[in-house]
């Protein structure tokens, strides 16, 4: 999983980004260059790797 610097929404694989086209199942690393945060809209660049538990 991954979280937004600014906002803190969580991008998690196992759901994806279905309102982006993001299908479940997506890993972070294989989402496209262009793809926002559907929350705030800053990029990928944005986001940090959270700890597995």
């Amino acid at each position: 999983m991954h979280k937004c610097k600014v906002c803190g929404y969580i991008y998690d694989s196992e759901f994806g980004d279905p309102a982006q086209g993001i299908e479940q199942g997506t890993d972070f690393d294989e989402l496209p260059p262009t793809w926002r945060c559907p929350i705030c809209g800053v990029s990928k660049d944005d986001f940090i790797e959270l700890p597995v538990d």
